[in-house]
């Protein structure tokens, strides 16, 4: 279901701004439920966008909280941001912040298979650092990859304030 956003004027529908948006931001913030409370984790993650489809990948032990959660309840809400600059004005409500956004639903799968690990890994530390790592079987064994398939997203800017 595509809810859209409020502010039109701020969204992002431009596929190559939206892939900046994604490549310049390094933390993503997963929000799950635990039970009847929400709980949020900031996680580095990795992306690919394949015909407008976005698939996040991420990291973690394979025991905690986290993984508990997911296991329970694998719907998932995501928070991206970048690009954040605070400005100011001569009244209150003349301040505010410049930022990038991307907001996505989606449910997460826990990869434990040694292949869909490495190919998530791959995926993440390529997002991460623009650069192409190897994993050796054994290296992955004490991880267990997220993978988030998103249903939905929004992408959202507001720039500078024009001046006068």
């Amino acid at each position: 279901m595509k809810r859209g956003i409020t502010r039109r004027e701020r969204e992002v529908t431009d596929m190559n701004e939206i892939l900046g948006i994604l490549d310049r931001a390094k933390v993503a913030h997963v929000g799950m439920v635990d039970g009847n409370m929400p709980y949020v984790v900031p996680l580095n993650y990795g992306y690919t966008m394949v015909d407008g489809a976005l698939t996040l990948y991420m990291h973690g032990a394979p025991r905690g909280r986290k993984m508990d959660v997911l296991r329970a309840n694998p719907n998932v809400f995501v928070q991206i941001d970048t690009d954040r600059l605070p400005f100011e004005g001569p009244s209150a409500c003349q301040h505010g912040m410049c930022y990038s956004s991307i907001m996505c639903e989606g449910v997460a799968q826990l990869v434990e298979d040694v292949p869909g690990k490495i190919q998530g890994l791959k995926i993440l530390m390529k997002t991460q650092t623009g650069k192409d790592f190897e994993f050796m079987d054994k290296m992955v064994g004490g991880v267990t990859v997220i993978k988030i398939t998103v249903s939905d997203y929004t992408a959202k800017k507001r720039s500078l304030p024009k001046q006068g």
